[in-house]
């Protein structure tokens, strides 16, 4: 183990306080002088005993462990080892502990039988607790105890992190674990242009419950196949509801729960813009919609058609948590419910067709989740809440001023999920240093408060060009803190991502590089402006979408930023190659994370070029053909991997703003 392996400063394995015939004070001074010892550069092999005792890092796990406790001894697996669970669910566990294991050159055997002699076994465990576990490594073998499946489950998780960081030697410890959280939850964004594979979503599910995450959410606005209403999903890949039935199998086979999300009130314009509902619009052409965003509460035709989506949608859904969104309404009160807010107000018009929807949740058996943004907005619309309403609060800000009303909501005697962001959306990377804090601040208040769990988005505004890869680092992050908060070490995170997940540490400064641009979001836009405007108009989009390029994003770019963007983040020719033994689903989120970097210069060189045209400065045409050039490489890239993982969805307005962009250079170098 390198010295970059060793910057964490999270759970350290203890000895026990009296060791040797040292006193407990005389114990716990010699364990500080350790801890110093451990958190100093090591050598390439682990050596560090105190004592005689090997000290396991456990600091360097991903997903930290809740407490760990060194034993003297070692084990080292044997080159053909068994793996025994009493259980049919611990096959899938043991199988891919198996995985690992060959890849080490040996060659396991995984047997369901609780009395035959194995070197790793899984034993029922009652009273440890929902998804708690032990992990026993002695000197003859490794014992997992836990008292359901889902704990067992995790404990090889556990174990597949210790054997990738010591291989098959491991120093002889006992971990005790449990969650902090009881609802661990990623929400992916699949309506803003981008419909994941299936086997993409089977692949990502795999590494959210390797992280311990243990919900999955999928937005969906109209990427749907409806039966009763089949233009809803037209033209944008939907899903099929044997695709749904497929996933949520996966996903239950590996513990975590499918939770279906549907929006039923606002974000509503890519229904109300099709002909047929435009009369359900509260507010037709609000920002730009033709049906603008939210459904008329007033319109008995709205309910029934939240209703007609709702029967064939939730009964599908094995969970019983269901989010029913409900964010967003902005024009609520100011068209069709005019008179009716006028009246009432606001809020309790908002409040009166929430109840309808809460009425359908129960006639299905659910229980109801929703955006807690409206009701905070109204914070006196809490006491007519159902009691059994979840309230997903979210702001995706590092402070976030709604991370700290969450106690409004818990203090009315409601259940919450604390909802921070990857912070990748409306970025070719993403926003890092706030991802991170964002997560860590919510994940802290969670977890004081006393609140369900926390539920990480990532969301695709505008185009959904952020790809998974630049998602992952925050998909993990907000796994470790809902896991165990308390010992996860924000500021080491990073590296051990890069080296667990992306099979390569070196990549860790590039990725900070890549999430540090002060104008992520601006360059995010900036490759669908027009160098030059055209009669008013700035860019180009998507006709689905209210793409904000009513403005210029390149004229208020600070040079310095753009400079400063050219310079931290590396050319795509300088990240490191995938590893060789990468599986293909982390190899590509390598490749996407270059091209990502690519996409940020790409935009920095348009907005100074940009800036030099309007200004009238000379701008040769040398340098727009390279430009030209270089963005139809790029979006030749872009369209390999958007394929890769996800169906063509709106693949295509994407590719076609690049190469508007391009030719428009190309034009401009001519004259």
């Amino acid at each position: 183990m390198g010295a970059a392996g060793w910057a964490g400063q999270g759970t350290v394995c203890e000895p026990p306080a009296r060791v040797n015939g040292n006193s407990s004070a005389e114990g716990q001074g010699l364990r500080r002088a350790n801890r110093r010892a451990i958190l100093s550069p090591a050598p390439a092999e682990w050596r560090i005993l105190l004592f005689g005792v090997p000290i396991v890092p456990t600091s360097q796990l991903l997903i930290p462990v809740r407490n760990c406790v060194s034993k003297k001894g070692r084990f080292t697996l044997p080159a053909r080892p068994v793996l025994a669970g009493p259980r049919r669910a611990d096959a899938l566990p043991l199988g891919q502990l198996a995985g690992d294991l060959g890849r080490l050159g040996l060659s396991p055997r995984v047997v369901l039988d609780a009395g035959t002699a194995a070197h790793v076994r899984i034993r029922r465990a009652p009273g440890l607790g929902r998804e708690a576990y032990r992990l026993d490594v002695s000197g003859e073998e490794i014992e997992i105890s836990a008292s359901d499946d889902a704990g067992a489950y995790y404990a090889v998780q556990t174990l597949r992190g210790l054997l990738r960081r010591h291989g098959r030697r491991l120093a002889a410890c006992r971990i005790d674990d449990a969650p902090d959280l009881a609802r661990r939850g990623v929400y992916l964004d699949c309506s803003r242009g981008k419909v994941p594979t299936l086997e993409t979503l089977k692949q990502l599910v795999e590494r959210l419950a390797a992280w311990k995450i243990n919900e999955f959410q999928l937005y969906v606005e109209n990427v749907f196949t409806f039966r009763r209403h089949p233009a809803i999903g037209r033209g944008y890949s939907p899903f099929t509801p044997e695709e749904f039935l497929d996933l949520q199998a996966h996903c239950k086979s590996h513990h975590v729960r499918f939770v279906g999300s549907l929006s039923s009130f606002g974000h509503m314009e890519k229904i109300l813009r099709l002909p047929p509902y435009r009369h359900l619009a509260e507010l037709p052409g609000h920002m730009g919609y033709p049906g603008g965003t939210t459904l008329c509460p007033g319109n008995p035709g709205s309910i029934r058609l939240v209703a007609d989506l709702y029967d064939e949608f939730l009964p599908l859904l094995e969970a019983e948590d269901f989010n029913v969104c409900c964010d967003e309404t902005w024009e609520l009160g100011r068209g069709r419910s005019a008179a009716r807010a006028a009246k009432v107000g606001t809020g309790r018009v908002y409040l009166e067709f929430l109840l309808k929807i809460h009425a359908l949740c129960q006639k299905h058996g659910k229980r109801m989740n929703a955006w807690a943004d409206i009701v905070l907005a109204h914070p006196e619309l809490l006491d007519g809440l159902p009691r059994d309403v979840v309230m997903l609060n979210w702001d995706y800000d590092a402070p976030g001023n709604l991370i700290r009303r969450s106690h409004e909501i818990l203090d009315a005697g409601l259940p919450m999920m604390a909802c921070p962001g990857t912070s990748s959306w409306q970025s070719h990377g993403t926003r890092l240093p706030n991802a991170m804090q964002n997560v860590a601040n919510f994940a802290r208040e969670a977890h004081r408060r006393g609140a369900e769990g926390l539920l990480n988005t990532d969301w695709g505004d505008y185009g959904h060009r952020n790809l998974l890869g630049a998602s992952l680092h925050g998909m993990a992050h907000g796994g470790a803190h809902s896991w165990c908060g308390r010992k996860v070490d924000d500021p080491s995170f990073t590296d051990r991502f890069c080296r667990d997940v992306l099979g390569d540490a070196r990549l860790a400064p590039w990725v900070r590089a890549l999430g540090d641009s002060r104008i992520s979001r601006r360059l995010y836009f900036i490759l669908g402006e027009r160098l030059v405007p055209s009669r008013g108009r700035w860019g180009w989009q998507d006709p689905g979408e209210r793409i904000p390029l009513s403005k210029s994003w390149i004229d208020p770019a600070p040079p310095e930023d753009l400079r400063r963007t050219l310079q931290i983040v590396p050319e795509e020719s300088r990240w490191p190659a995938p590893a060789k033994r990468l599986a293909r689903f982390e190899a590509l989120a390598v490749r996407e994370l270059a091209l990502a970097a690519t996409m940020d210069r790409l935009s920095a060189r348009r907005a100074t070029l940009a800036k030099s045209l309007r200004a009238g400065e000379p701008v040769t045409a040398r340098q727009l053909r390279e430009l030209s050039a270089d963005t139809e490489r790029m979006a030749r890239e872009f369209e390999r991997f958007w394929l890769a993982r996800n169906k063509p969805s709106r693949l295509r307005y994407n590719l076609a703003m690049f190469r508007q962009g391009a030719r428009e250079a190309v034009e401009i170098a001519r004259r």
